[in-house]
């Protein structure tokens, strides 16, 4: 049901959050009414360029405003679970860019005052927002694939040169966007149908080199996990690396299914393949253009599924555009807060599948053990 009613947004961090700026302007059911940034030169460079009313370096002032009715945080990882905490309590709806927290804690207070205030919450995946996975859900929901026999991701991503607090970071601790597609190609949120992993076994493996091993006690490489989905028979399994290893910038997920399944590509560039269960040996194997999918969104919106609104920050242009994401989220979040449909992931989803990587890395700590996933 369309509105005309509009959303007063307030961006909180401005490198990567500012490539949302344009896309809440021009979005119908938004007001892009402030900016949050700590360094003062930044921010009021910032303000000047997009012409946002109002602008803050103090978070805490910014959550005074009563004119502001949301919050979009992109704020460096430590700050994210605090910085919502501290939006709920003051009555604003919140989006997060990921992961939604580092501690099981964290995560457990961010559902209870969701639930508690009624305000909306939503954890920004790009994944489940890009091209390639709106392409597979399709085909999935229509039948083409068949049923889903093994779900794999993985998030390969060379992290030096990024600011002080990712050296050493665990690397299943951002595991969100290799573990959300595995999850939600198996939900329908508009039935109320989530799917959730339940538990989880991880080992890591190699070794980083030794002055970041001592920030977060964690010597692994690779983490690789494979965790069971409630009420399914599949199993899915998920891979990340941060540093020292080799590998171009990706992104992945594949669906083997009983007719057709799905792997993304290779390398940037490259286009993904379906394989054809049936056919002759040779022809099974088929590169396939993934279509764009600008159509289900408002019209002022629909050109920034393309990387062609001067974005420049590292992790846009290195992630190819998250896979023209940015305006589905935006968009989801903002018919969230007016009630025309639910959030995606909310705050009990977006803690699942946070928690999938906080329960991987503990399983990896410790040997590969079996670690149940709190459910709140």
């Amino acid at each position: 049901m369309a509105t005309d009613k509009k959303v007063r947004v307030a961006i909180i961090g401005l490198g990567f959050g500012a490539e949302f700026i344009p896309i809440y302007q021009a979005h119908p059911n938004a007001e892009m009414y402030a900016i949050c940034r700590r360094n003062k030169v930044e921010l009021e460079r910032c303000q000047k360029q997009f012409g946002v009313p109002k602008a803050y370096t103090d978070y805490d002032e910014l959550l005074k405003d009563p004119n502001i009715d949301a919050v979009h945080i992109n704020s460096p990882i430590p700050d994210h679970a605090p910085q919502t905490i501290k939006a709920l309590k003051a009555g604003k709806h919140v989006a997060c860019t990921v992961p939604m927290a580092t501690s099981k804690e964290e995560i457990r207070q961010i559902v209870e005052l969701q639930r508690q205030t009624g305000k909306v919450y939503m954890m920004m995946e790009t994944v489940v927002y890009s091209r390639e996975y709106l392409f597979v859900k399709e085909l999935y929901d229509r039948g083409v694939l068949g049923r889903i026999q093994f779900l794999r991701g993985s998030h390969q991503q060379d992290m030096d040169g990024w600011p002080g607090y990712w050296p050493g970071l665990p690397p299943m601790w951002y595991a969100t966007h290799c573990v959300s597609p595995c999850l939600a190609i198996l939900s329908d949120p508009a039935k109320g149908k989530i799917a959730l992993a339940e538990s989880v076994v991880c080992h890591g493996s190699g070794r980083i080199r030794e002055e970041y091993i001592p920030k977060y006690n964690s010597p692994f490489a690779v983490e690789t996990a494979t965790f069971k989905i409630k009420d399914h028979d599949v199993v899915a399994e998920v891979t990340r690396s941060l540093y020292d290893v080799a590998r171009q910038y990706r992104e992945s997920f594949d669906v083997m299914a009983s007719n057709v399944s799905f792997e993304w590509q290779q390398l940037d560039g490259e286009e993904p393949v379906l394989h054809m269960r049936g056919l002759p040996e040779p022809q099974i194997p088929r590169r396939i253009k993934v279509p764009d999918y600008a159509g289900r969104l408002p019209e002022p919106i629909r050109k920034f599924t393309g990387a062609i609104h001067d974005a420049t920050h590292l992790s846009f242009v290195q992630g190819g555009g998250h896979g023209g994401s940015h305006p589905h989220l935006a968009h989801n979040f903002l018919m969230a807060v007016l009630g025309e449909q639910p959030a995606f992931p909310d705050a009990p989803t977006a803690a699942n599948w946070t928690l999938v990587g906080i329960c991987a890395h503990e399983s990896a700590m410790k040997g590969g053990e079996r670690v149940i996933i709190p459910q709140y």
